[in-house]
């Protein structure tokens, strides 16, 4: 399995460590056909890139793709802002990107205050190992994520369930109803074995595997997603970012009909 197409990398516009000419050169390096700069999205208070700086972010983006011969993709990856869904563009915002890619994160701007305990204190102590969620917070997340999907022409959501336990089967059939990949992160491990077999073998969900990169060395890493879906009798021909295929996005075509 060979990767075609990295479209998670951050740069210092949120918390990457390298610009985005030098994530490109390093694509380059690995063969990849496509990369996207998807750092975070407007919402995020300490790491989101801001409106102002949107044009010098499409700008070196259009500069690297020039130098290097790669397509350099403006790409942000947004915030779920709470359950009803909203998220972090506007239409207005649309042209400036094109990739959308979406998902939880901490310490952001919620849409409303309810949602800021709920859904940012709700998940707080998601991550510790000895504490189970209850299943009102898995219902909550799993609205969240549903909502955004619907209400939004995202084209992956990123890191599902990581420090947001949901139910990935049910928000796996609604990426499928709507066209939205579901990311396979290989910086965190998010989805469990089950989870992730479950998806596959009772889903038509698709796939595209990325690195997460915030430094140019781990631009086009897989190994995480490899040792992952190893353990799985997993459908390659499902993820479509490897062996010379490149996703048909769903934020590219809602723009051609706007």
């Amino acid at each position: 399995m060979i990767l075609t197409a990295d479209y998670h990398t951050h740069t210092p516009y949120s918390h990457g460590k390298n610009t985005v000419a030098e994530n490109a050169a390093a694509a380059v390096e690995k063969g990849l056909k496509q990369i996207g700069i998807a750092d975070h999205g407007f919402s995020h208070v300490a790491f989101g890139i801001r409106r102002r700086q949107v044009s010098a972010y499409k700008a070196e983006c259009e500069a690297a793709s020039k130098q290097y011969g790669i397509d350099v993709l403006v790409g942000i990856e947004a915030n779920i802002r709470g359950i009803d869904g909203k998220a972090d563009l506007t239409d207005k915002d649309f042209e400036n990107f094109d990739l959308y890619l979406c998902g939880k994160h901490v310490f952001i701007w919620y849409d409303r205050f309810s949602d800021m305990i709920r859904y940012g204190g709700g998940n707080l102590n998601s991550g510790k190992k000895s504490k189970t969620p209850s299943k009102k917070l898995v219902e909550f997340n799993t609205k969240a994520y549903i909502s955004v999907i619907k209400n939004n022409p995202i084209d992956a959501v990123s890191h599902l369930n990581y420090l947001c336990p949901a139910n990935a089967l049910e928000v796996a059939k609604c990426a499928a109803d709507y066209g939205t990949y579901i990311e396979l992160n290989s910086k965190k491990n998010h989805l469990t074995d089950e989870e992730l077999n479950d998806i596959a073998v009772k889903t038509s969900a698709r796939f595209i595997i990325d690195s997460d990169a915030h430094s140019k060395d781990r631009v086009g890493d897989m190994r995480l997603v490899e040792e992952q879906i190893s353990r799985l009798n997993f459908p390659i021909e499902r993820i479509d970012n490897v062996d010379g295929r490149l996703p048909n996005f769903r934020f590219t075509a809602y723009k051609k009909k706007m």
